[in-house]
């Protein structure tokens, strides 16, 4: 049963509440990430199919892996592809050698960027070591920064111009704006300060007039500043960081953290079960936040065009 926190709830995303053992007994609303991709596939295929309308051409996604055997990695670029082709959007992998030189991955990214059946290029990172990953990011046409990674895709960020980011963070604000999460004047913590999730969605989070905070793994006493959250976003890395002690009540959870246990099993950066009995909205792990990346990737892609056009 789909609940949330506030009896009497008149916002329209309202639930139920149970009475049990004379006390008010209330469940966190799940913000259900596979049942929100399934209206975000809808709409970037139809998307997509306009955008090869009005340009004669689908939009073309260009991945490049270096050197990596990594079953995870490989697994990963499968599944894109696979949801690429779904969607309308023409994908390519282009699998370099582990030893290429700077000079050379530059070389075919640069060839990328003249080509204009390609809208977006993501690299998949990490790259060996003996690469620059910000001369290699910083090669990559802006316009075609489709995962956010260059400096200028930053900065553009930062100043509010159009840009593209980090796939991980769109898939927050995706699911945050399908769940109807107020964010406007709201208190807002992002425990996390990476450069792929916490400081672009501290950012995106500002730029919708939420009064952000961000922390991470070394803050000192978290829990004080994680019970300020209305809107709490937790994407450190560390297995069970967050519990429900550690959250206001009524609060909506974002858990953006993946770790995989020994057994194989995957969890998040909060412990969901606790979490849960506290929070008015959570997202599970799985099942939640990692279920759009993917989207976001390729909605921004097919939005390439189009987006830069608007800018000029």
């Amino acid at each position: 049963m789909i609940q949330t926190w506030c009896e009497g709830n008149s916002s329209g995303i309202g639930g139920a509440s149970e009475l049990k053992r004379g006390r008010l007994r209330v469940a966190a609303r799940v913000l259900d990430g596979r049942r929100i991709a399934e209206a975000v596939r809808l709409h970037i295929t139809e998307l997509a199919r306009q955008d090869a309308v009005r340009h004669g051409t689908p939009a073309g996604l260009a991945i490049l892996r270096v050197g990596t055997d990594d079953a995870a990695s490989s697994l990963y670029t499968q599944t894109l592809i696979r949801t690429s082709a779904q969607l309308g959007v023409a994908a390519r992998v282009l699998e370099l050698s582990e030893t290429i030189a700077d000079d050379a991955l530059r070389q075919q990214i640069e060839a990328l960027n003249a080509d204009a059946s390609v809208q977006g290029i993501l690299i998949e990172l990490p790259l060996p070591a003996h690469l620059s990953q910000r001369t290699i990011a910083e090669t990559v046409d802006p316009r075609k920064d489709v995962d956010g990674i260059s400096i200028r895709s930053a900065g553009n960020l930062f100043l509010r111009f159009p840009t593209f980011v980090s796939s991980t963070s769109a898939a927050v604000m995706e699911l945050l704006d399908r769940t109807e999460i107020e964010l406007a004047g709201r208190r807002a913590v992002v425990v996390g300060a990476s450069n792929v999730v916490g400081k672009p969605l501290s950012f995106m989070l500002l730029h919708r007039d939420a009064t952000v905070t961000v922390c991470h793994i070394f803050t000192q006493d978290l829990a004080y500043w994680t019970r300020q959250a209305d809107v709490l976003v937790v994407a450190a890395g560390s297995p069970g960081l967050v519990n429900g002690g550690m959250i206001q009540p009524g609060a909506t959870v974002i858990d953006v953290g993946i770790n995989i246990r020994a057994d194989g099993s995957v969890i998040g950066d909060v412990d969901y079960e606790s979490a849960a009995k506290v929070a008015g909205a959570i997202s599970p792990v799985p099942g939640g936040v990692g279920q759009l990346t993917n989207l976001m990737l390729l909605k921004q892609t097919v939005l390439a065009r189009s987006l830069f056009e608007e800018a000029e």
